[in-house]
């Protein structure tokens, strides 16, 4: 009850109104709205012009089209021009003529249209190929507090549903923009030829027509962008729930799952009312405008042609320019819902590919020949937010071939100590050293190559067992793999499968065991014969009894290897040559088993209270 009492005392945003706030300060900074829209569709065309040809023929087919529909209204008036004033007479010879002028002009609009549309949709599909291309491959040189940090259901949202967002624009929308401004400026060509006075009635809708369409972009884009943000948190959300499904039964959280679902739910349902609200309004006043200068035209040109003898049939061409002149702003406007959507995404797909990548090597980066498997640090220190540190001033070396054990409780450094010296990440002081090279002075992925890693984690990939445990030398063979599994202690279990080192097996699937899983992670750090062995946690999931089965493998894995053994069970690291106690990011004690044993410190006391202390003596 008190618990309730404070939740209701003291309410935390809820993800639903922080993403509403971020739509509310979106719409308070027009300016930035603005810049942010040209910003990005100035990157969408630098991309889209890598296909110059192709884009130049279709613009060359939609200018023809857009010059044959500009050419004919003006047909129509002289068709019009062709009857006598009074009675029924019309030349029958030029009426002819005229029709299928207007007869062939409606046939060639239709063959150029055709052929424009299939190659703009042909480059639109080529250049998401590329968006989505190079979106996985920046993924691929992220460092990885990018994905410590960012939720996996946003930045799949962010590569499928924005990228198609982009695509269905593009592939609808582009020749429809360039056909529209070719129609603008040839029917006011046309106009202008004409009669200059009606032309100026007929300009009247551009300035309204500019208002309406700046009104409208500066309030809707925001809330697009907000519609995208929710699409993609409530992806992560979705992703969450599905992966961890378990969990949420397990603890009965399915009714606070579902209020977190709705909350996004929610939120998105908002954004998306407000920006659909606010572009809807388009089409309707862009129809009053249209009426407007339609209504403004017959007048005129009723007047002119009565009073100052202005032929009838231009005054029948005005009124279908009038129209043609607004249709081009009408199809502006029925793709102005595409439009802004497709530059919210554009927008958050370019945000990731502007991220800071990983650290490049240096030009003079060297890679490792015959690495022996020596490591050192030197006044190491490092944080991951830059403000808690992590490793304060951390100092060892370990020999080729040594194995040594790192201990201490949960947040002490052991873990990212790994993360350090694989260069996942960078130290933001001190020194790390393989044989006496410093790390960042080799090439990644010389480097990554030194080691073989069993993660506490398993990952699992779509595929076969034989698969997922070569993955770390693609170029094994059969024998090899199976000689790896053996030695992992996973072969008879593996036979065991249905179809045995054939059965697929995928990172989400639950059709293995967790100690099965690790079992092949294992596998496959045996098979990649790497000078350094990194064991986090590798036999967390598995029985007493195949743990010491696999402490037997390992001995023989870790024989000619230097080997770093992360554990929480302290039964496990007994043998190690070197055990080092970490504690608040710092070293406190380093030694073997019995060393630290005698010295009765913290090594000491962590033995006792976990194996008693008759155990611990012995």
């Amino acid at each position: 009850m008190a618990d309730n009492a404070i939740r209701t005392e003291i309410k935390v945003p809820s993800i639903g109104d922080r993403l509403a706030l971020n739509a509310l300060a979106g719409v308070e900074n027009e300016n930035s709205t603005i810049e942010n829209a040209k910003g990005t569709f100035r990157r969408i065309l630098r991309i889209f012009l890598r296909w110059g040809r192709t884009v130049f023929a279709a613009m060359l087919l939609t200018a023809t089209a857009s010059g044959v529909q500009v050419a004919v209204p003006y047909f129509t008036g002289k068709a019009f021009n062709t009857f006598a004033l009074r009675g029924f007479a019309f030349d029958e010879g030029t009426l002819l003529l005229i029709l299928l002028a207007v007869a062939a002009l409606h046939a060639t609009r239709y063959v150029t249209t055709t052929l424009s549309d299939v190659l703009m949709l042909r480059v639109s599909q080529k250049l998401i190929h590329v968006i989505r291309g190079e979106f996985f491959k920046k993924m691929q040189r992220l460092p990885l507090g990018f994905f410590d940090t960012t939720s996996h259901g946003d930045t799949m949202s962010r590569l499928a549903n924005d990228v198609d967002s982009i695509s269905s624009t593009i592939s609808s929308s582009t020749t429809q923009l360039i056909a529209s401004a070719l129609t603008l400026f040839g029917s006011l060509t046309l106009m202008i030829v004409l009669d200059w006075r009606l032309t100026l009635v007929v300009l009247v809708a551009v300035p309204l027509v500019y208002a309406l369409t700046r009104l409208i972009a500066t309030k809707s884009r925001a809330y697009f962008l907000a519609q995208q943000q929710s699409l993609g948190a409530l992806n992560g959300v979705i992703e969450e729930n599905i992966l961890g499904m378990k969990m949420v039964k397990a603890f009965s959280r399915q009714e606070e799952a579902k209020r977190n679902f709705s909350e996004i739910n929610e939120s998105l349902y908002r954004s998306s009312y407000r920006a659909q609200t606010w572009a809807g309004f388009m089409m309707p006043l862009m129809n009053v405008i249209n009426n407007l200068t339609f209504t403004l035209t017959a007048i005129a040109g009723g007047v002119m042609s009565v009073s100052y003898g202005l032929a009838i049939g231009t005054v029948v061409s005005f009124l279908s320019y009038s129209k043609q002149f607004a249709q081009p702003l009408n199809n502006i406007a029925s793709l102005f819902n595409s439009i802004q959507q497709a530059l919210a995404g554009a927008e958050r797909v370019f945000e990731i590919l502007d991220r800071a990548e990983e650290t490049p090597d240096t030009p003079d980066a060297v890679a490792l020949t015959s690495p022996k498997g020596g490591v050192s640090f030197e006044n190491v220190c490092f944080s991951y937010d830059k403000q808690r540190p992590v490793l304060q001033d951390v100092s060892f070396d370990v020999r080729p071939g040594e194995v040594v054990a790192l201990v201490g409780e949960t947040g002490s450094g052991k873990t990212t100590i790994v993360n350090l010296v694989t260069r996942f990440y960078d130290a933001d002081s001190g020194v790390i050293r393989i044989d006496g090279v410093d790390i960042r002075g080799i090439r990644r992925e010389s480097l990554r190559a030194c080691f073989s890693v069993v993660l506490q984690d398993t990952c699992l990939f779509s595929g076969t067992v034989m698969d997922n445990i070569r993955y770390s030398k693609p170029e094994a063979t059969d024998a090899q793999v199976v000689e790896a599994a053996r030695l992992a202690r996973a072969d008879d279990f593996i036979r065991k499968l249905p179809e045995g080192y054939a059965t697929m097996v995928s990172g989400s699937a639950d059709n293995l065991s967790q100690g099965q899983r690790q079992l092949l992670a294992i596998a496959r750090a045996a098979l990649c014969e790497s000078p350094i062995l990194i064991l986090d946690e590798a036999t967390s999931s598995v029985d007493t009894k195949t743990e010491k089965d696999i402490q037997l493998s390992l001995l023989r894995l870790m024989s000619s290897r230097t080997s770093f053994l992360i554990a929480h069970r302290l039964s496990t690291i007994r043998d190690a040559d070197r055990i080092m106690v970490l504690h608040e990011g710092k070293i406190v004690e380093r030694g073997d088993h019995a060393s630290l044993m005698a010295a009765k410190g913290r090594y000491y006391d962590m033995v006792v209270s976990q194996m008693g202390l008759s155990a611990a003596e012995e």
